[in-house]
C-alpha cells in the first residue's frame, strides 16, 4: 500500500510523527508494506516552525517540500491545489492521509477527491459551530470528501452523524494523546529550556497566541496583551513564544515595543516541540488559542484557558480542565482564579490511535 501524507503546520508535523513511528512498527511485524511518503507543504515556513520538528519528532524528510505558505487564504490554497495535484498524479497513491483543519488539509483534500484517491483524516467531525473561522470551513468540507474518518472523540461521530456522514466514521482516540505519552517523557530528559529560562516548576504562565479571530482583530489582540500586563510578576512570568504573524501583527497595532519592556513577560522564538511540551508540563496555567495546546494541557494535567469563544475540544470544559475566556480581560482573570472540579477524559483512548488508525487502513 502506497500512502503520500500532506502535512504544512505545526500541530500535523506532531500527529504524523506518532502514525509514521506506527507504520514503522507494522512493516516490521507484517509481511505487508505500508510505503509512506510525505508531503510537505511549507505552509509554516519558518524554519523554528517546520524543520526543527523533523529532528524533534524523528519524521521521515519529506519526499517533497512545496513553497506555499505567507500568502492570502484563497492563494495559498490554490498553490498547493496545484501542486498537490501534480505530485499524485505522477506518484498514484493508493491512499492520502490528511491531519486536522489548516488550509493544507483541504488543499490535499480537493486534489485527491479529483482525482478519486481515497482520503484518511486524521482529527475528523470536530467543530467549532463558528462558521467565520477558516478552521471550521476547512474541516467540514474535508470531513465530506474523505473516506476514512478518524475520530478522536465520540462527540466528534456525533457531530458527523448529524451531518450525514456514517461510512467509513471510526472512533479511534485522540493521537495527540499517543504523542503527549511519548515526548513528554523525552522532553523531561532532553530538554532544557526551563534552565535557560531561569523558570522554576509552577511558576511562570505559558501563552501561545496565533489564531485569525485573535489577531486579526485589534480590539481583542489588544486586550489579550494588557490582560498580559496585569496577571505576569516577577513571581510568575509569562512565557510568550511568539507565532511569526502574531509578531507582524503585534507590530503593526503598536503592541510589541510594551510587551518587551515589560521584564516579566518573556517573548521568545518559536520553540521546539520537546521545549514547548515541558513548559506545558511545568507550567502553572496555559492561556491559548490553540485547539492542540488546549489537549496537551489536559494529558499534562496543566489547567487551562482558552482565549476564544468556542472550542472544539468541549470535553476538557465539561471535566474541567479547561475554562473560556475569550479575549475578556476580566473573564481571564476569573478563570486564573477558579478552582474548577477536574475528571478524567476517557475517550482520548489509552495512548494507542496511531495503531488503531494503521488497523483501519
Amino acid at each position: 500500500m502506497k500512502i503520500v501524507t500532506i502535512i504544512g503546520a505545526r500541530p500535523q508535523f506532531i500527529k504524523a510523527a506518532m502514525v509514521s513511528r506506527a507504520i514503522a512498527r507494522h512493516n516490521l511485524h507484517h509481511h505487508s508494506k505500508i510505503e509512506e511518503y510525505i508531503l510537505h507543504t511549507g505552509q509554516h515556513y519558518d524554519p523554528n516552525m517546520s524543520e526543527i520538528f523533523f529532528t524533534d519528532m524523528q519524521i521521515p524528510l519529506p519526499a517533497w517540500t512545496l513553497s506555499c505558505g505567507h500568502a492570502s487564504h484563497g492563494e495559498m490554497t490554490g498553490r498547493m491545489l496545484m501542486e498537490i495535484e501534480k505530485i499524485l498524479i505522477r506518484e498514484k497513491p493508493d491512499k492520502i492521509i490528511v491531519y486536522g483543519d489548516t488550509n493544507s488539509t483541504l488543499a490535499g483534500a480537493l486534489a485527491a477527491s479529483k482525482l478519486l484517491i481515497p482520503i484518511v483524516h486524521v482529527e475528523a467531525g470536530l467543530r467549532s459551530f463558528n462558521r467565520t473561522m477558516p478552521e471550521e470551513q476547512n474541516r467540514i468540507l474535508t470531513d465530506h470528501l474523505s473516506t476514512l474518518l478518524c475520530c478522536p472523540t465520540f462527540a466528534a461521530i456525533r457531530n458527523l452523524e448529524k451531518e450525514g456522514i456514517q461510512a467509513g466514521v471510526h472512533h479511534v482516540g485522540d493521537v495527540m494523546y499517543d504523542a503527549a505519552l511519548t515526548f513528554g517523557a523525552l522532553a523531561e530528559k532532553q530538554s532544557a529550556v526551563l534552565s535557560d529560562l531561569n523558570l522554576e516548576d509552577q511558576s511562570f504562565i505559558l501563552c501561545t497566541l496565533h489564531r485569525a479571530e485573535n489577531t486579526n482583530q485589534q480590539e481583542r489582540i489588544t486586550a489579550i496583551c494588557e490582560t498580559l500586563h496585569d496577571i505576569a510578576s516577577a513571581a510568575c512570568p509569562v512565557i510568550f513564544p511568539l507565532h511569526p504573524r502574531t509578531a507582524v501583527y503585534l507590530k503593526e497595532y503598536g503592541l510589541y515595543d510594551r510587551l518587551l519592556q515589560n521584564p516579566a513577560i518573556r517573548i521568545t522564538e518559536p520553540l521546539g516541540y520537546l521545549d514547548i511540551c515541558l513548559l506545558e508540563k511545568k507550567a502553572s496555567c496555559l492561556l491559548t488559542d490553540s485547539g492542540g495546546m488546549q489537549k496537551e494541557a489536559y494529558f499534562h494535567q496543566t489547567p487551562c484557558i482558552t482565549l476564544r469563544d468556542e472550542t472544539e475540544w468541549i470535553e476538557t470544559v465539561d471535566a474541567g480542565w479547561n475554562q473560556l475566556a475569550g479575549a475578556n480581560p476580566e473573564s481571564i482573570k476569573e478563570a486564573l482564579s477558579a478552582q474548577p472540579e477536574r475528571k478524567k477524559i476517557h475517550e482520548y483512548g489509552t495512548g494507542h490511535a496511531a495503531e488503531a488508525i494503521i488497523d483501519l487502513l
